[in-house]
């Protein structure tokens, strides 16, 4: 049984209920229990109800069951599920769990604020984002560990309760992460340059080393390795995220296409690779180099709190405890 280390004694900490147990949610599950908070878990899947159980941790496969308890002790649902199954997901809670507040983790955040909305719970919904993970899926390789330090995007939207972003945010930092404040929009379009895009470039560039053959492929390294690590990552769920965030995502592969496109016209006319090799090189350098600072002050629910949390979030701000 997984044993408490810390317990959140904030107001604003009710228990968790968890609706998926992947990766991220079994990591979520872990990490929320570790750190002394009531939470259980539902999946579809009894293989991995069953294994979650074996590890000591409450989990069901009846999701209205799971929903109606969730409604009786007024949880915070947290939403782990692919994108595909989200409307469905938040049709249930409208049934059986309204009262409840609502976030969750998946990578796009407009389209799941849209599917709120249509189900009348924007008022009780907060968008979540942990910037974490592997190529690996499933409960077993879940870990307590994988938030501890990384970035969580707590959605900070027009009108947004201020009450349900302070449990989003706390279960956030119980999680061990750091919490960025964005707008879902925003952070759409952040996310598609950072994450989305990289998982096509990751399958283009594995595809080209592929046709190579197998020398190619043997003779492949480190820069091979790492820069196909994410088309290792199940096919569904990339599609889901990808096609998820399809206008954002748009933008930024004509603009990544527009940059190979203008080195191979470079390559070809003059034998030379040097403005995106030179311009890549300085843009890793800024990213090595970018500068974080803990965001204070600011308190939910104060006027201009919205404003000032997304500017905070923009200018490299981070919440380490509310």
């Amino acid at each position: 049984m997984c044993q408490p280390v810390r317990v959140s004694d904030t107001p604003s900490a009710p228990p968790v209920c968890v609706l998926g147990l992947g990766l991220i949610g079994g990591s979520l599950l872990r990490a929320a229990v570790r750190a002394g908070r009531e939470a259980w878990g539902h999946n579809r899947s009894a293989p991995s109800v069953d294994a979650a159980r074996s590890d000591g941790f409450d989990a069901d496969t009846d999701l209205v069951a799971v929903l109606q308890r969730a409604s009786a002790e007024s949880a915070l649902i947290v939403i782990a599920v692919p994108v595909p199954a989200v409307a469905a997901t938040l049709t249930a809670i409208a049934l059986y769990a309204p009262n409840c507040s609502i976030t969750d983790v998946v990578s796009v955040k407009a389209e799941v604020a849209a599917a709120a909305a249509r189900q009348g719970l924007s008022d009780r919904y907060v968008g979540g984002h942990p910037m974490a993970g592997t190529s690996a899926s499933g409960w077993s390789v879940g870990s307590a560990d994988l938030f501890r330090e990384a970035v969580w995007v707590v959605g900070t939207d027009d009108g947004v309760d201020p009450a349900i972003w302070t449990q989003v945010a706390q279960l956030a930092l119980d999680c061990g992460s750091v919490v960025v404040p964005a707008e879902s929009a925003e952070h759409d379009r952040a996310v598609a340059r950072i994450s989305h895009l990289p998982h096509l470039l990751a399958e283009t560039l594995a595809i080209t080393g592929a046709r190579g053959g197998p020398l190619a492929l043997g003779l492949a390294a480190g820069s091979f390795r790492d820069g196909t690590r994410v088309a290792g990552s199940a096919p569904g769920l990339v599609r889901a995220m990808c096609e998820g965030n399809r206008d954002a995502l748009l933008i930024a592969l004509d603009e990544a296409l527009a940059l190979l496109q203008d080195a191979r016209t470079e390559l070809a006319d003059q034998s030379s690779t040097a403005t995106l090799v030179e311009a890549g090189h300085t843009a890793r350098l800024t990213y090595d180099n970018q500068e974080t600072w803990e965001i204070t002050g600011i308190v939910p629910g104060r006027a201009g709190w919205i404003d000032d949390m997304r500017d905070a979030g923009r200018r490299g701000g981070r919440l380490r405890r509310l």
